[in-house]
């Protein structure tokens, strides 16, 4: 068990571009769950440039979840700009990144939560460990998925199977620890897991459950993706591989062990 302190805040974080038919139950599955737990949290979703009527349906949201607390990304676009713009206005000791869409499980966030106040810096979710599932995933994207993934945890020789889900959750101090941050678009969703790993963050890894969207459509394009992804692991690779610690975090008391313990 770590010596790191308990948490007071959860900041729950969506980025959201043209969800006005997702985020009404999005965020109410997420109130209630996180206060039948009784944590302390805010959700801060980020309009990121939408066409639709997501703002006004954040603003009327606020109205019957009190927790909730919009913002509108006022520079450029794009997944991981919205993401980094919504932890720069986050106040919790901890977040959690979620989608807007009812993809990640709230129950799953708690359990992210239990898991950071045992003492670990990052809680990890994995789709594809006894006891996670994937609900309606397409075959192409799945394929792509598992090759992605298989690549990653070979060439930094990694435990963890499912780094390019973004669904994940880190004390303050990692996400402190790990700027700055270079990935403009779904490329953060390894930018940040990678950088935590290898600069030396405790971390374990709990099943988790995914399914598709219920509305709209998926903002990830594949085909866009690909060299992105490439160039952000092969940034934190030479990280790991030849900065010689320069970036690693400095000691603290009794940090927890990096593991992949399966709960």
């Amino acid at each position: 068990m770590s010596a790191a302190p308990l948490l007071n805040l959860f900041s729950v974080v969506i980025p959201a571009r043209d969800e006005e038919e997702s985020l009404p139950a999005t965020l109410g599955d997420i109130h209630r769950a996180f206060t039948a737990a009784g944590i302390p949290h805010e959700i801060v979703v980020v309009d990121d440039g939408s066409k639709d009527r997501t703002w006004a349906v954040l603003q009327d949201l606020k109205k019957t979840i009190p927790t909730l607390a919009p913002v509108r990304n006022t520079g450029e676009n794009g997944f991981g700009r919205a993401v980094v713009f919504g932890l720069d206005h986050s106040q919790g000791d901890a977040v959690v990144i979620m989608m807007a869409d009812a993809s990640d499980d709230p129950a799953d966030a708690v359990k992210y939560w239990r898991l950071l106040n045992e003492g670990y810096d990052c809680a990890f979710g994995s789709r594809f460990v006894p006891g996670g599932r994937v609900i309606d995933y397409p075959r192409v994207k799945l394929f792509v998925n598992r090759l992605a993934n298989f690549l990653v945890r070979v060439g930094f020789h990694i435990p963890l199977n499912d780094t390019t889900n973004a669904f994940k959750a880190y004390r303050r101090t990692v996400i402190d620890g790990c700027r700055p941050y270079l990935a403009p678009h779904f490329n953060l969703t390894v930018e940040i897991p990678l950088k935590a790993i290898v600069r030396g963050y405790s971390f374990t890894v709990t099943p988790i459950s995914w399914r598709n969207r219920k509305y709209g459509v998926a903002k990830l394009k594949i085909k866009e993706m690909g060299s992105r992804y490439f160039f952000i692991c092969a940034y934190v690779w030479l990280e790991k591989y030849f900065s010689r610690g320069d970036y690693r975090r400095k000691a603290v008391a009794a940090p927890l062990p990096p593991t992949t313990a399966v709960r």
